[in-house]
């Protein structure tokens, strides 16, 4: 089996700085919150559009929660990986596993979607059907891999390059977080080129051409299993599953829980599904549960405490999938997140989950609003995409495309870089946004806007 001694390292990529009072691992945690790329995520939809007086979650407040969850799962493992391997763990790995593992995963949930673009999905299909439409005149500048990159763009590749790259003007690696917490947030440990929709670690990919050095050392680093090396693909590293199951927990249930708050599920409709998953998991528990239910009045904070208590019980569920599954997540032959592993084990939880989420299919995910802003979002990433691509790639340019070049900040420009780095500086800049910048940018170079920034 893997060695559990040589999975992780507090190694960082560029400088490596003196230590303080922190773990290595407390302070990617505090490097990612104080970052703007992450204060930068309260301004990007998580499903609803910004809904005036009621407040539902956006990317910023769900990736602080997905933290909150996975810092449980992570200590849950740790424990079990102390217990179970005490033998085989050197008096570091165990302290490790002990007292730091909960602080990689927390800190890899809190910049899980730190890579994507600005109204979501909708603004990754955006990006990717921009270069798809425009083969004939683009394709060309680029190698095949190269091409791959843009055409699939998503974001679990582009949070990798946001974390490692080295802009512009700036002295090291952007963030400069340990490999620990790094590999964490490789779902897709893979380029473009190996992407496949059928096979779980492929679906989509991990990292971009120019960022594939420094995944090669990532995974050398963390003993990450290769499966090929050309193209590149690697098993999953075992952490990813606890990030994974932390992020399926909470979109499972959140979504559920906003949609009470903008009246699209009926309250009673909404009890009845949590507190039967509840039941599922702990039969003899409900009736407390229910107890508890009757002495809250506000309906909302009904909806809070079973929020509360269904995930509890979903994290303490996925920790004991991970310790079942866990010599086959070592060894990379698991295929399928640990919340179906749970659907598995637990028909009556499997029917609950598979209830919830064909509900949040139908009335959440494809609700009028959310149909709104992903079908604006598209048009406003696309248009905003299409005014700095082509331009960009151009030794000549018109006095009209130099005006367009001047809009991107400097940290964004690489004019002395390959065509291939020029266009990913477009791309830093066009995905960076949040949803309301994009769209006030939008609208000035349109004309729809015009005058002076107050």
């Amino acid at each position: 089996m893997t060695d559990l001694n040589l999975i992780y390292s507090p190694k960082r990529l560029g400088v490596n700085h003196t230590k303080d009072t922190r773990s290595e691992y407390q302070r990617d945690f505090d490097r990612i919150i104080f970052s703007s790329a992450f204060r930068r995520l309260q301004n990007k939809t998580q499903v609803f559009p910004l809904p005036g007086s009621v407040f539902v979650h956006n990317r910023l407040t769900h990736s602080l929660e997905v933290a909150s969850v996975g810092r449980s799962l992570g200590s849950l493992a740790g424990e079990f990986i102390v217990k179970k391997f005490k033998d085989q763990l050197t008096k570091e790995s165990r302290q490790f596993y002990r007292h730091n593992l909960y602080n990689v995963i927390s800190s890899a949930c809190l910049c899980h979607d730190i890579g994507n673009p600005a109204f979501g999905h909708s603004g990754e299909d955006a990006i990717a059907s921009y270069f798809e439409r425009n083969e004939s005149s683009l394709k060309n500048k680029f190698t095949d891999k190269e091409w791959a990159d843009f055409i699939h763009f998503e974001g679990n590749a582009n949070a990798i390059r946001i974390l490692t790259q080295q802009q512009t003007g700036k002295s090291e690696a952007s963030f400069g977080l340990t490999f620990a917490t790094l590999v964490s947030i490789a779902k897709y440990p893979c380029e473009s080129v190996a992407k496949n929709k059928k096979i779980l670690h492929r679906k989509k990919f991990g990292f971009f051409q120019a960022e594939k050095e420094n995944f090669l050392k990532l995974a050398d680093e963390s003993k990450m299993i290769q499966e090929s090396e050309n193209p590149i693909i690697y098993k999953r590293h075992p952490f990813v599953w606890l990030v994974e199951a932390a992020d399926d927990i909470c979109y499972n249930i959140i979504d559920l829980e906003d949609s009470h708050r903008l009246g699209i599920i009926d309250h009673d409709k909404c009890v009845k599904l949590l507190e039967e998953l509840i039941a599922s998991f702990d039969p003899k528990g409900i009736e407390k549960v229910k107890l508890r239910l009757n002495e809250i009045s506000d309906k909302n904070e009904k909806i809070s405490y079973l929020r509360a208590k269904s995930i509890g019980q979903l994290i303490r569920v996925a920790a004991e999938a991970f310790e079942e599954n866990f010599e086959a997540i070592c060894n990379g032959s698991l295929e399928k997140p640990l919340l179906d592993c749970v659907k598995e084990k637990n028909e009556n939880s499997a029917r609950i989950l598979k209830e919830i989420e064909a509900f949040s299919i139908e009335f959440i995910y494809n609700h009028h609003s959310v149909v709104e802003i992903e079908n604006a979002g598209y048009n406003v990433m696309y248009e905003l995409l299409s005014h700095f691509a082509e331009p960009i790639l151009k030794s000549n340019r018109s006095k009209w495309e130099e005006k367009a070049v001047k809009l991107i900040p400097s940290q964004f420009l690489y004019e002395d870089g390959t065509d291939y780095q020029k266009m990913l500086g477009v791309l830093d800049f066009v995905s960076g946004m949040t949803d309301n910048y994009a769209t006030e940018l939008y609208r000035r170079i349109k004309g729809i806007e015009i005058g002076m920034r107050r």
